[in-house]
């Protein structure tokens, strides 16, 4: 009969104990695989999903530390805080080096390798009104309402501009609806009325938001506050823009939040 020494059974002991770590953390490590996979496909059952933020916000946030957005000028570079009309919150947003601020409601960068003066900006102003054919706009410019999803419909059936699929998204707190406008190929804007394309305005009477070339493009952001409509945008002139003005333009868009912090 062979005998075996106690050093002998403990070091049986830590190579078994040793294959049963080794198989639980395999087993572990293809779970969270597996459900780390599985996260990242969106759920059939939940159409929303979550758009980007520079700096997602937590509850202990104190908006009295941030200054508001410069109403026009060079910006220095940071996080500043932008009212929003009939809603008692502001948002917040965050512009790098190098972008100019005009009349409060739009954010600007110029491509000094490009002719136009606004190459890529942002509007921030409200939109109250749309225009039912954004062609022949004049006396045509209809109130919507507050709530996002009447401007989503309205953009939709606009006459003259096309606008892909909305998709419903978070901003913040808050929920919302994405969506990309541009001209419509056919359209000769010079034979519009006042030569341009008319988006929408914050007043029945005259024109906010124009188009006045084939090629401008835009994603708009319209969230929910309550009952209170919020519309932003970012654009590009072009597609000859350079890319990197354009990625940066979409970055200060994806800084964008708004948050409930009572």
């Amino acid at each position: 009969m062979s005998s075996v020494t106690s050093l002998e059974k403990a070091a049986q002991r830590s190579r078994h104990l040793l294959t049963l770590v080794t198989i639980a953390l395999i087993g572990c490590l293809g779970g969270c695989e597996y459900e780390s996979n599985d996260a990242s496909r969106p759920s059939a059952s939940s159409p929303v999903t979550e758009a980007r933020t520079a700096s997602p916000l937590t509850e202990s946030r104190d908006t009295r530390t941030l200054p508001p957005l410069p109403k026009s000028g060079d910006i220095d570079a940071g996080t500043y805080l932008v009212p929003v009309a009939g809603y008692g919150e502001p948002f917040e947003i965050t512009v790098p080096d190098g972008w100019f601020a005009l009349d409060g409601d739009s954010l600007i960068k110029d491509d000094p390798d490009h002719p136009a003066e606004w190459a890529v900006f942002l509007t921030l102003w409200p939109a109250d009104y749309v225009s039912m054919d954004a062609c022949n706009w004049m006396g045509a410019l209809a109130d919507v309402g507050p709530s996002a999803e009447a401007f989503v419909d309205a953009m939709a059936a606009q006459s003259s501009t096309a606008s892909t699929p909305p998709a419903k998204i978070m901003v913040g707190d808050y929920s919302g609806f994405e969506f990309d406008h541009s001209v419509d190929g056919s359209v000769d804007i010079n034979a519009c009325d006042g030569g341009k394309l008319c988006i929408h305005s914050g007043s029945r009477y005259t024109c906010s938001r124009w188009y006045l070339t084939q090629n401008e493009h835009e994603t708009y952001r319209v969230v929910d506050l309550k009952g209170q409509r919020a519309v932003v945008a970012v654009a590009h002139i072009d597609e000859s823009i350079n890319p990197e003005l354009i990625r940066e333009a979409r970055a200060v868009f994806d800084s964008i939040v708004f948050a409930s912090y009572k």
